[in-house]
């Protein structure tokens, strides 16, 4: 990831995005969004081995990682060391899929958030979110239009959440399949959007 100064380390088994050109332009919507801030301590639900906690750590926030397998945790690790950004980052294997709000607070303080869930997506996680002290921002970014708008609905209807701004990148030119991003924020933040 040059535009950020990182290089993440994988294996061929490991689920990386196979399009590093929109890869890359997914990170960079996705920290404009963010907009990660020295101070702030920021979440990255379904982490893999650190495509976009390893940036938010770079423009200078606390992250916490959290993946569902230990072998990215693992990588996810080693590619902060690698980076000369451990000291900013933290991360662990849970099951995001049975996340409860319980789980949710031992993480600690959230200020923001970025999701991004396999195909099934992330409602456990949404439904988790107290809406008294919820992250003022949630960046959640989607490879199934069906399953954000589920998750969608419930940090609209539910949580006391705002669609601030969506996107879609073709990940997969000449096929049915996009990544979505999408910003969630609380009525109180100020508004966002793409450029």
């Amino acid at each position: 990831l040059p535009e950020f100064g990182l290089r993440l380390d994988f294996r061929p088994t490991d689920f990386t995005q196979v399009n590093a050109d929109i890869n890359r332009l997914l990170i960079r919507r996705s920290m404009q969004l963010l907009d990660p801030r020295p101070g702030e301590r920021i979440a990255d639900l379904f982490c893999g081995l650190g495509n976009f906690s390893l940036p938010i750590a770079r423009l200078g926030a606390e992250v916490v990682g959290v993946e569902g397998s230990e072998a990215l945790v693992e990588r996810a690790h080693a590619n902060a060391a690698r980076n000369g950004l451990a000291a900013r980052c933290e991360f662990h294997a849970a099951n995001l899929f049975e996340t409860t709000e319980d789980s949710l607070a031992a993480l600690g303080r959230l200020d923001k958030l970025l999701i991004d869930p396999p195909r099934e997506g992330a409602i456990a996680v949404v439904k988790a979110i107290d809406p008294s002290r919820g992250p003022a921002r949630i960046v959640y970014v989607s490879c199934n239009p069906a399953t954000l708008a589920r998750d969608a609905a419930v940090l609209v209807h539910e949580k006391g959440y705002r669609l601030a701004a969506a996107g879609i990148a073709n990940m997969f030119p000449q096929t049915s399949h996009v990544e979505s991003v999408a910003l969630f924020e609380r009525e109180s933040e100020g508004r966002a959007g793409f450029d």
